[in-house]
């Protein structure tokens, strides 16, 4: 069978509505798994909160490693992890639409503006210390020594705009939004500004929510049209 005999190919004889019903109803699913899995991680992650005193010696080992890395590392780490600052979420979508990307440019705003809010109401809610409270002998590099640490909204905003932004890139664009988005949190464990746990928190809950936009208001339509084989509208 040739690649324009496979019933998924495009065809003038076969609707694109009916195409592009097959493809939402299958990338729905997709999102609503991921989103359960993300829903599922961020359960998972407040699970050792409520132990005494919060923190296991995991992951304060896993802490103190990171953030005893060496200082000279501290101007790249920093400005790497402003890609999680909600200041840059307006950039970002700004750019879009200057590049016409009006699509994306919404995702990103809903979803980066929606990470930095929910993980300050999380915050309020759980309020677990920050580790300049709750450990000895934090390097605190530019970061505050107390309040509210769980979820980090750096890192909660980095991956929410890196999984709203991924349906619209190649794979190798893929890999390197995913590796910014880890680094921010890693960035702001060596800073002293959170630990661990307060990252993964906050980029799973990121990634939830990037799936929950793509769930609500749909996949793409340049994306459609790239992965059905369809010519793209003028």
């Amino acid at each position: 069978m040739t690649k324009d005999d496979r019933p998924n190919a495009a065809d003038p004889t076969l609707p694109l509505s009916a195409e592009r019903a097959h493809f939402f109803s299958a990338h729905r699913r997709s999102h609503a798994l991921r989103l359960g899995i993300a829903v599922m991680l961020l359960g998972l992650s407040a699970l050792p909160l409520r132990r005494r005193g919060g923190v296991t010696a995991i992951e304060s080992d896993v802490f103190y490693a990171i953030n005893g890395l060496p200082d000279f590392l501290f101007w790249p780490i920093w400005t790497v992890m402003q890609l999680g600052n909600i200041l840059v979420v307006p950039v970002v979508a700004a750019v879009m639409l200057m590049l016409r990307r009006v699509r994306l440019a919404v995702d990103v705003a809903v979803a980066g503006s929606a990470a930095w809010l929910l993980a300050t109401v999380i915050k309020s809610i759980v309020a677990r210390g920050r580790p300049g409270e709750i450990l000895s002998d934090v390097i605190l590099r530019s970061a505050p020594s107390s309040g509210h640490g769980y979820v980090s909204g750096h890192a909660a905003v980095a991956a929410a705009m890196a999984a709203v932004i991924t349906p619209y890139v190649s794979r190798r664009w893929k890999i390197a939004l995913w590796s910014l988005a880890v680094l921010v949190g890693l960035a702001r464990v060596y800073v002293g500004a959170h630990l661990p746990l307060d990252v993964v928190g906050g980029a799973v809950m990121g990634w939830a929510i990037g799936s929950l936009v793509h769930f609500l208001l749909g996949e793409p339509e340049r994306t459609l049209h790239r992965r059905i084989g369809a010519r793209e509208p003028s």
